[in-house]
């Protein structure tokens, strides 16, 4: 194989096409999307504009003989201590030629002493080996769970004071992100957001606030539960998802988490869906505990890999 080369910097819109129908080529091929919903919105949503992210993450462009087959992103670095998380694809027609690992060495040096961790969506594999031949380890991994929703479903009993009603676009939103910082402060992606993560989401087809509950005590926001029906859906034959289900610190214990989770759970079955689908770290045992007593299994798994030594002047992080 000649002529390949990776660059980095803004995406015209050509390239923005030419990567998201690369990662359809690859999600066809091996029956997972291989990007992630936030680098999905980032290549949407970031590219200029007046919902660009004010600090994006950066794009790794892989050019083989002037055709696209790779892609990477690396997440802008939060502070100087925190790791960064990127994200890898190459086109099933170029595979086996070591494009992804060349993409992976391209990451560490663009992450300027940071440690890199990457995710591998499916857990394929092929995406672990790539790992081995990089010097990453496994160290996290992430649940996809689902449930049929033509089974019969609890009423949801929330806790005494608390009521519900839905999200109010152009209202909502600040309360909204501090309860979310709250409610997943020790999370590595969720407790994160800002307004522009909440933003761009609100843009999306498939953003509906009839399908976002808020949960409220004394007129003060105590959790949520968002649903997300990805459109278009049939309903006979359509997965919603459990999207994020959060409650304030002071609330565990309660049970407004599964109340709210059978809220939402209840309007998706009143849609028509067929099934319900959610994502949860594999090490939040609480979590899945709640999750198998409303009827949730294990469907499928992400996993995260990190570099095997600290990132630093003269450390690639690559296997020799």
């Amino acid at each position: 194989m000649t002529g390949w080369s990776i660059t980095g910097g803004s995406l015209d819109p050509g390239q923005i096409a030419s990567v998201l129908d690369l990662a359809e080529a690859a999600a066809a091929a091996d029956s997972v999307a291989p990007l992630s919903e936030h680098v999905r919105l980032h290549l949407r949503y970031d590219e200029g504009g007046p919902s660009a992210d004010p600090a994006p993450g950066r794009d790794l462009i892989l050019n083989v003989n002037d055709e696209i087959a790779g892609y990477a992103y690396l997440d802008a670095p939060g502070n100087a201590d925190r790791d960064v998380s990127g994200e890898v694809v190459v086109h099933p027609r170029h595979r086996g030629h070591g494009f992804g690992l060349a993409l992976v060495r391209e990451l560490i040096a663009q992450a300027d002493g940071h440690r890199v961790r990457i995710w591998a969506h499916g857990d394929l594999p092929a995406a672990a080996r790539l790992a081995r031949a990089a010097g990453f380890e496994r160290f996290r991994a992430l649940w996809q769970m689902r449930r049929s929703l033509r089974d019969p479903l609890d009423q949801p009993r929330l806790p005494a004071g608390t009521t519900l009603r839905t999200f109010r676009p152009g209202r909502d939103e600040q309360e909204w992100l501090s309860l979310n910082a709250r409610a997943f402060a020790k999370h590595p992606e969720q407790g994160a957001w800002t307004r522009h993560d909440l933003q761009v989401r609100e843009q999306e087809p498939w953003f509906d606030p009839a399908g976002f509950f808020l949960a409220e005590r004394d007129g003060v926001m105590t959790g949520f539960h968002w649903t997300k029906i990805p459109a278009p859906a049939e309903p006979e034959q359509g997965t919603g998802e459990v999207y994020v289900v959060g409650v304030d610190p002071g609330e565990r214990g309660t049970g407004l988490g599964r109340a709210l989770t059978l809220a939402g759970l209840g309007y998706l079955s009143d849609m028509g869906l067929a099934e319900a689908m959610l994502y949860v770290d594999e090490d939040n045992a609480p979590a899945i505990g709640m999750y198998e007593g409303l009827g949730f299994t294990r469907w499928s798994t992400d996993a995260m890999y990190q570099q095997r030594q600290p990132a630093g002047p003269g450390a690639s992080g690559a296997a020799s």
